[in-house]
């Protein structure tokens, strides 16, 4: 049972990094760069789950291009704090095969998840793999993959907000947000 005074004191405590104004900003000019590069690409928008839910839902209304939209469900964290064995809880029902796919996550940090939501679509057969991420962890080693649409790049902190959940909280705050522990 996870303590609520916790998930408050643990959110009035935290710096923010980002408002919601500069992550916005930030999510149109991926926008753009993403419709440079798709718009004649018929693209499947895989939202990675639950993280990627603000992202997606704030990028997709300002792609102007036909393409359809999916979502996959591929966790290492769950409710934890601490990444562990990838956990498939939804793979995409539409067909990949041939596809150009955008992955749409919240935040590359390791890349371990995201690198097997790419695999995995080009091991069903998908065209071609992209990934949008609204954030880009600065982390000193190396990761199996990179974004190909950044957002904002941040520290090497715990981060909530805009989609990034402490303990399956927080990810409605309106901003992003480094944990102080």
């Amino acid at each position: 049972m996870v303590d609520l005074q916790e998930i408050i004191q643990l959110q009035n405590s935290a710096d923010c990094l980002y408002t919601a104004a500069q992550l916005d900003a930030a999510i149109d000019a991926m926008a753009i760069a993403i419709g440079e590069k798709l718009s004649t690409e018929n693209p499947l928008c895989l939202c990675v789950l639950n993280g990627a839910i603000v992202v997606t839902g704030k990028l997709l209304p300002l792609l102007a291009f036909p393409l359809n939209i999916d979502s996959v469900n591929a966790t290492r964290y769950g409710d934890k704090t601490v990444g562990d064995a990838i956990d498939w809880l939804y793979r995409p029902a539409t067909s990949v095969v041939n596809r150009t796919i955008l992955i749409i996550d919240d935040v590359l940090d390791h890349g371990i998840t995201l690198a097997a939501v790419k695999e995995d679509c080009l091991n069903r057969g998908a065209k071609q793999v992209y990934i949008a991420v609204l954030v880009n962890k600065l982390i000193v080693r190396d990761k199996p993959v990179t974004a190909d649409f950044i957002g904002v790049n941040a520290e090497d902190h715990y981060l909530f907000g805009y989609g990034m959940d402490y303990k399956g909280y927080l990810r409605n705050a309106p901003g992003l947000f480094a944990c102080n522990f």
